[in-house]
C-alpha cells in the first residue's frame, strides 16, 4: 500500500508532525478513482478482478479468493491487458478500495477481541519491528549496499511495505531505482510469505490465533497479511490484519527518527493517525454495540472480502517480470535475511509468549 497521507518539507533537521489525523479522500483523489470523464472506468477492473476472485475461489477454495486476486494482477499487469489505459491506472482505486477493505475488516472484531490479544501480542510486534529493522541495517551494510536502499528496504520489511517505503524515501533522499527495488523486494517476498505463514503454521502445529498473529507481525503489507489469514481461517483475518496495524501506528515515529539520524535527512511530516485506521476502530464500535444484525454483518463480511480482494489485484499488477530481472544478488541476499529475521523473530515470540 503506497500512502497518500504523507508528505515531506525541508525545514533543516526540525521534524513536524501533524496533530490532526489524515483528511479522507479529496477532490483529486476522487477524480482519480472516477477516471478522467467521471465514470468510474479505474474501477471497473478492480472490482471486475475480485468478482472473478470470489468465483474461482469456490472452484479453488485452497488459495482463496485473496491469493487468486493476487495472480490475477499478476497476469493482466503481464499481458496485453496490462497496456489499456483503463486497466494500467489502476493505482489510485485500488489503493483506495483495499483501505475501505481494511476499515470494513473492524465488523468482524469486538474490542473484546482486540483486548485479548493482550500485551504478548503487542511485544511481538513491537520486538519484530525493531529486530527486522535494526538486523536489515546491519547486514545491508554488511554487504556493502548503499545506505539509503538499505533504509527503505529495513523500513518497508519491518513496517508495512511500500506504503512506509513511500513515506521514507524523501527523509532519507533515496534513488528512484533504490525505492522501485526496495518496493520489488516488499511485494514478491511479502506474495511469498502469503502461502508461507499458513502452511508453516500447520505444520509447527500453531493455533488460528497464534498463527494469526504471527502473519501479522512478520509479513509485510497489509493486503498480504488480510490474503494470508484467509488461508488460516476466516476468524483469523481481522486478528491478522489487527496486529499488522499496529506495525502501521510505528511508521509515525520511525519517520520522525529517521529524520533525526539520517545525515542530510529531509524533515517529515506525517499524520499520527491514517484515516483507514480510525475508520477501522469506528467498524469495531459499531461490532461492539451489536446494534448490527447477523443478515447485515453477512453481506458486509462479503464486500470486505471483495475490497481486499481488488486492493490485492493492485498488488499483483506491480509485479512486472521486466523489472524482475535481473536483479542485484546483494538486494535479493538482504531481502531474503529481512523476511527471515521477521518470520524468526516474531515465530520465536508467539511459540513463547501468545
Amino acid at each position: 500500500m503506497t500512502g497518500v497521507y504523507w508528505a515531506a518539507s525541508m525545514t533543516g533537521t526540525v521534524v513536524v508532525m501533524q496533530t490532526m489525523t489524515a483528511r479522507p479522500p479529496s477532490r483529486r483523489l476522487l477524480r482519480k478513482l472516477l477516471g478522467e470523464r467521471g465514470r468510474g472506468a479505474t474501477l471497473v477492473a478492480p472490482l471486475a478482478a475480485a468478482a472473478l476472485a470470489l468465483a474461482l475461489s469456490t472452484v479453488v477454495p485452497l488459495l482463496g479468493p485473496l491469493l487468486i486476486a493476487l495472480v490475477i494482477g499478476v497476469v493482466v499487469v503481464n499481458s496485453r491487458l496490462g497496456r489499456h489505459p483503463a486497466i494500467a491506472d489502476h493505482g489510485a482505486a485500488t489503493r483506495f478500495l483495499l483501505r475501505l477493505g481494511v476499515a470494513a475488516l473492524g465488523l468482524r472484531l469486538s474490542f473484546a477481541d482486540i483486548v485479548s490479544i493482550g500485551s504478548s501480542g503487542l511485544l511481538v510486534t513491537a520486538a519484530t519491528v525493531l529486530a527486522t529493522f535494526t538486523g536489515t541495517q546491519y547486514v545491508g551494510r554488511r554487504l556493502g549496499l548503499e545506505c539509503g536502499l538499505v533504509t527503505l528496504v529495513a523500513t518497508g520489511f519491518s513496517i508495512c511495505g511500500a506504503a512506509a517505503i513511500a513515506a521514507v524515501e524523501d527523509t532519507v533522499r533515496a534513488k528512484q531505482q533504490h525505492v522501485a527495488l526496495a518496493v520489488a523486494m516488499v511485494t514478491i517476498y511479502g506474495s511469498a510469505m502469503i502461502v508461507a505463514v499458513p502452511w508453516l503454521a500447520g505444520v509447527i502445529g500453531l493455533s488460528d490465533g497464534q498463527a494469526a498473529i504471527w502473519a501479522g507481525a512478520s509479513i509485510h503489507e497489509v493486503a498480504q497479511v488480510a490474503a494470508a489469514g484467509s488461508l488460516i481461517g476466516t476468524s483469523a483475518v481481522a486478528l491478522a490484519v489487527t496486529v499488522k496495524l499496529g506495525r502501521v501506528a510505528l511508521l509515525a515515529p520511525l519517520s520522525v527518527v529517521l529524520a533525526h539520524t539520517t545525515p542530510g535527512a529531509k524533515g517529515a511530516t506525517a499524520p499520527l493517525v491514517p484515516w483507514f485506521i480510525l475508520a477501522f476502530v469506528g467498524a469495531v464500535a459499531v461490532r461492539t454495540s451489536g446494534l448490527l444484525p447477523q443478515e447485515v454483518l453477512s453481506v458486509a463480511d462479503l464486500l470486505t472480502t471483495l475490497l481486499l480482494a481488488a486492493g490485492m489485484y493492485g498488488l499483483g499488477m506491480g509485479i512486472r517480470a521486466r523489472d524482475l530481472w535481473p536483479l542485484p544478488l546483494q538486494v535479493l541476499t538482504l531481502a531474503t535475511i529481512s523476511t527471515l529475521i521477521a518470520g524468526g523473530t516474531s515465530l520465536l515470540l508467539v511459540v513463547t509468549l501468545a
